[in-house]
């Protein structure tokens, strides 16, 4: 099983390699490839392993979206992203509950529940990854962002509701809200105490390597910590995220540089696994359904799946302008919000593997010792619902967004404001290095005053650069002072290192002094690659 595992990821990384190199969708190729792969003689089957998604890839991923996400952003869009959050993937619930009920003989009002509250919750991955590709507009991939990260916590709590009165063990909507309750404020103390200590802890080590050593157990110990009390752990791997995620400013530059590395290549890793794992599910799925009559299993993958999508149309207009209609405080609180953004959010309801994780924890028996009510029906339900929604909205969403012309209008403000900042901090800059240069005493020594030269000269044309670029493309802009200086340091540097690696080759360095000059140059080159 180790073998298949590491053979999944190898050929995962490698179709990821080529959607990306061609600009394709990674997601959607991972899928088609990983359904196309479970049909070749000689794969073998691969069951997903609910607690290898729920415990160790969900972690790390949340955790990775939330040290990315602005608190600031998510505060100030708290009301829209609740409603997205919470309040849909209960509607979801309820929706697909009552049409799964109506159309399966098999389901019980508990086991139609259950399929509700595993596909109620978008996987925003493919969706975000495709609105970084076009550029929406901050405000939208902020709300798909915010969802992304909360939603789950939300439907998994209602999942195991539904799940409890499903096999006997009682449950009563007065105990489902209790359990919320706990799940929301548990998860969320234990994220708040995890990240203070760990902002602690790191501050006090300064040392790269071991802060983003304990990063990466952050996810994963956070997550445990607030299953074992009965608290939501996506909402405290959120919260510790978060918290940690503001409080970086405060690391060294050395640790952002290699945090953010790191958590690219986990992300890669993690997310093109569990999407080529999505398609290899197809052979466990389908077994399962010997018995059932074919065309109610047609009939309710349609109706299943068309629910979910009209569900999130249906709820995302009127519970984004009717608060705006009755609240003059909302009105004057948040931007207008135009219908094509609006459709936009309404279409990006992909599904992903945290659904199929949660189908397959389905125990196979109730109390009773009897069989769970149509346990391989949901299982087959849900793989529909999270392949053809990763179909349909993946490969239409880029159509939309380019039909409807929804674009991100913040390169101009913030154009602005970065070049008012880098005037204020190259004053601040210039006026440190007077101090410095003014406290030598006996005047200052030459090679003082020609490295306050150098550094002024640097420090205006830093200050410069950000004017240069306002308002103007790289067309118009031609090659400014500032770039011209830029695209020579970068050449003398590509030149620098080749010498260094040549030397290296020749037996004249060792690889020890080879890597910290390059670690130097690499440094400086990190300055001057605006890209």
């Amino acid at each position: 099983m180790n073998g298949i595992l590491l053979g999944v990821v190898v050929a995962a990384l490698l179709v990821a390699a080529v959607a990306r190199r061609f600009g394709l969708s990674s997601p959607l190729m991972l899928v088609v490839f990983g359904l196309i792969a479970c049909q070749i003689p000689g794969v073998p089957d691969l069951e997903l392993d609910p607690d290898l998604v729920l415990f160790v890839v969900l972690p790390p991923l949340l955790y990775s979206a939330a040290l990315d996400s602005s608190y600031l952003a998510l505060r100030s869009n708290l009301r829209p992203i609740g409603f997205l959050a919470v309040g849909l993937p209960l509607a979801t619930t309820a929706a697909v509950g009552l049409v799964a009920y109506l159309i399966v003989p098999e389901f019980s009002v508990a086991a139609a529940l259950v399929l509700g509250a595993i596909v109620a919750p978008p996987d925003a991955v493919s969706a975000s990854a495709i609105g970084r590709r076009l550029g929406l507009p901050r405000r939208i991939m902020t709300l798909l962002g915010g969802e992304s990260l909360l939603n789950d916590a939300t439907a998994l709590t209602a999942y195991k509701v539904a799940l409890a009165a499903a096999v006997g063990t009682g449950a009563t909507l007065a105990s489902g809200f209790e359990t919320f309750v706990v799940a929301a404020l548990g998860g969320t103390a234990i994220g708040l105490a995890v990240g203070f200590v760990i902002s602690k802890v790191r501050g006090k080590l300064r040392d790269p390597v071991m802060e983003s050593a304990i990063g990466l157990v952050v996810p994963f110990f956070t997550y445990l910590a607030a299953e074992e009390i009965h608290a939501s752990g996506v909402i405290a791997v959120v919260v510790a995220g978060l918290f940690l995620g503001q409080r970086s400013t405060r690391a060294s530059y050395a640790t952002r540089l290699q945090d953010t590395a790191v958590w690219k290549a986990v992300d890669l890793i993690l997310e093109s696994f569990v999407f080529l794992l999505i398609g290899l599910q197809l052979p466990s799925v389908v077994s399962g359904l010997q018995g059932y009559n074919t065309s109610m299993v047609v009939w309710a993958s349609i109706a299943v799946l068309a629910t979910v999508v009209v569900v999130r149309i249906a709820w995302v207009f009127p519970f984004t302008y009717l608060p705006r209609w009755l609240s003059p405080r909302i009105r004057a609180r948040e931007p207008d919000v135009s219908v094509r953004s609006v459709f936009v959010v309404s279409w990006a309801g992909m599904r992903g593997v945290v659904s199929l994780a949660a189908a397959f924890a389905i125990p196979l028996t109730v109390n009773s010792g009897e069989e769970f009510p149509g346990r391989s029906l949901i299982l087959f339900l849900t793989f529909v619902v999270v392949v053809g929604t990763l179909l349909l909205h993946g490969l239409s969403l880029p159509w939309v967004i380019r039909t409807l012309g929804v674009q991100g209008s913040e390169a101009q403000s913030d154009a602005r404001a970065e070049a008012a900042a880098q005037d204020k901090a190259a004053r601040a800059a210039a006026a440190r290095l007077d101090e410095l240069v003014g406290e030598q005493d006996g005047g200052v020594p030459a090679v003082r005053g020609r490295a306050a030269d150098i550094l002024r000269t640097w420090n205006t044309h830093r200050a410069n650069s950000a004017w240069e670029r306002l308002g103007r493309s790289d067309d118009d802009l031609g090659e400014s002072p500032s770039a011209a200086f830029r695209a020579l340091r970068l050449e003398m540097i590509d030149a620098e290192r080749t010498v260094f690696i040549a030397e290296r080759d020749g037996g004249r360095i060792d690889d020890e002094v080879l890597r910290k000059v390059l670690r130097e140059l690499d440094l400086e080159e990190a300055t001057l690659d605006r890209d």
